[in-house]
């Protein structure tokens, strides 16, 4: 066949070289048909013990998801299983079966094409959103139900025909993507999704080479053809030439061989050319993972995403983990590191981390109950990390950080909480660390604007860049219909930090970054020409960063710095961030 060239949108980097496997959507394959009275109870038992399978699929996805996983991943999957549970797909499709003896399929297919057409009608884009799970979530009972669960081939034993393929589908779930760990592919290819869709921050996590939102790829490819997937630039050449497939196969060794020179970085310390030293963290989500972060040569956790430890307690057994719980979490986590600083978020749960599914009645859960916000209308919750913290802090050196923080009066009452934790735990004759760190998440727009006010009450602080973008710029970064205005140069965006950074400086007190954009490699010179010292990141991501660092003259950024603080045009932000990449 003739070769052609596909766009898409570039979500990681390298390039990925095999052959196609499809996933068709299970919708495709449903039959329809009448199922007699007598067969009625029977066909909703089906359809019950298919929900039943895919509620245990998602646990036991959970349980063994890796290391490396997303941050973001276990929360999706607790997102579906709450879905799963509620009565819009485990009752009302069953309703169906009974008053119009549709077949399980039918009736399951006929509910979600209502609920879809519902969503499409709400102009809240969050909300719209969650079509595309509700989606996602029928997918997987359907596949049960039609037998058409798609088994890849495992990387044993696999022969030249199922070796290196790339998987090409409409859309993949966060559940779906935990399949591909053991599974002999090394690349895919979405028709949605964008640079923050919940496939990319997979893709990324997993170093897999990804390109998403390209429109139409599922059904233009077919099943077998080679594909070069070259996410750096966002294409995918569909049935190369040998030439062009020598070339790429080129380019993608001397890539490996680059990766490889890296990880000899493991113990130099990141310091630019003039001897400015950048502090180098890792983000994890369960104390496991601080193994990976010692291993990439951190300097410590710069964000221990707590709430993943009260994630995956779904369904009737839903339990809060006790504070002794947490305290052997968290104190693992301390030991592991050896002496390195942990910097622990409290509970940060709403939005798409509901811990139960009434949270799904909000209007809009992003502006709603959450982070500190749920911590303060939860007392007793939040009085129990924060003991099993204080705890944890007897052991070695950690670190609280409070996020969302947007209100004086939220401030005090954290720190009084913290105190009043403290009195509880010397009563008891119980250790900790009295003078332990207390920082703030710089992720609303208002405490960047109010960062006065925080400096002068707290030890240190950490801007959360996902948020403060998807907050500042009015968008659900998740939503692939406003996907492309997610903007982390925006000006708005870089005068906000700039603010935070330049406060914390003259205040004297640490400022580090824990979103995206400090695993970017686009923007470290960006971020450390600006102030910031400290960049925590998923461990994977560091010793690029670090390469970039060594790489970089801090003196002879500075004016090309200033010209992008003094710019309001977004051009020629682009310009000058593009010209500072080759400042030597």
């Amino acid at each position: 066949m003739a070769s052609f060239t596909l766009q898409g949108i570039p979500v990681s980097r390298g390039i990925a070289i095999g052959r196609a496997h499809l996933l068709r959507p299970a919708a495709l394959d449903v039959q329809h048909y009448l199922v007699a009275q007598e067969q009625v109870e029977a066909e909703v038992g089906r359809l019950q013990q298919a929900i039943v399978q895919v509620h245990r699929e998602l646990q036991m996805i959970w349980s063994d998801l890796p290391q490396d996983a997303p941050t973001e991943l276990g929360a999706f999957l607790d997102v579906h299983a709450l879905i799963l549970s509620d009565p819009m797909i485990s009752e009302a499709p069953l309703d169906i079966i009974r008053t119009r003896h549709y077949n399980a399929e039918w009736a399951l297919v006929t509910q979600i094409d209502v609920l879809s057409a519902q969503f499409d009608e709400i102009e809240d884009d969050y909300l719209r959103e969650r079509k595309a799970d509700i989606q996602q979530v029928a997918e997987r009972v359907l596949k049960v139900l039609t037998g058409s669960a798609h088994a890849l081939p495992r990387a044993e034993g696999i022969d030249e025909r199922s070796a290196n393929m790339v998987v090409v589908a409409r859309d993949i779930s966060p559940a779906d993507m935990m399949q591909f760990r053991d599974a002999a592919f090394n690349g895919f290819i979405t028709d949605e999704g964008g640079q923050n869709s919940h496939t990319a921050l997979v893709s990324r996590s997993l170093g897999i080479p990804a390109v998403v939102g390209t429109g139409n790829a599922s059904r233009l490819i077919e099943q077998d053809d080679w594909l070069i997937v070259d996410s750096d630039a966002g294409v995918v050449i569909v049935a190369p030439s040998p030439l062009v497939l020598e070339q790429y196969r080129e380019r993608q060794a001397l890539l490996l061989k680059a990766r490889k020179k890296l990880l000899k970085l493991k113990k130099t310390p990141a310091v630019t050319l003039d001897g400015v030293e950048i502090t180098l963290l890792a983000n994890i989500e369960l104390p496991d993972h601080a193994m990976a972060a010692m291993e990439a040569g951190a300097s410590g956790v710069g964000l221990f995403r707590s709430e993943f430890l009260f994630m995956g307690r779904t369904g009737h057994t839903h339990r809060l983990p006790t504070e002794e719980e947490q305290f052997i979490a968290y104190r693992n986590a301390v030991q592991a590191m050896k002496g390195r600083p942990v910097t622990i978020r409290t509970l940060d749960v709403g939005a798409d981390k509901p811990l139960d599914t009434t949270e799904h009645n909000i209007l809009n859960p992003a502006l709603g109950l959450r982070a500190i916000r749920y911590c303060l209308a939860e007392p007793q919750i939040f009085m129990t990390q924060l003991r099993a913290m204080l705890r944890a802090s007897a052991f070695g050196p950690v670190q609280i950080l409070i996020p969302m923080m947007a209100h004086s009066f939220e401030i005090d009452q954290s720190l009084a909480m913290i105190e009043q934790a403290k009195s509880e735990l010397a009563a008891e004759n119980k250790k900790f660390d009295d003078n332990i760190l207390v920082g703030a998440m710089i992720e609303v727009p208002a405490a960047a604007l109010t960062v006065q006010l925080f400096v002068k009450k707290l030890d240190f602080l950490s801007v959360g860049t996902n948020d403060l973008i998807q907050y500042t710029l009015a968008i659900d970064r998740a939503d692939h219909e406003v996907a492309h205005l997610y903007n982390d140069i925006h000006p708005a965006i870089l005068q906000l930090l700039h603010m935070t950074v330049t406060a914390g400086e003259k205040a004297g007190i640490p400022v580090a970054i824990c979103g995206g954009m400090a695993g970017d490699r686009r923007l470290t010179r960006l971020l450390i020409g600006m102030g910031f010292r400290e960049l925590s990141m998923p461990a994977a991501q560091l010793p690029e960063i670090k390469q970039e660092i060594l790489n970089t003259n801090l003196e002879a950024l500075q004016p090309y710095i200033k010209k992008i603080l003094r710019s309001y045009d977004p051009q020629v932000v682009q310009e000058t961030l593009h010209f500072l990449g080759s400042v030597a």
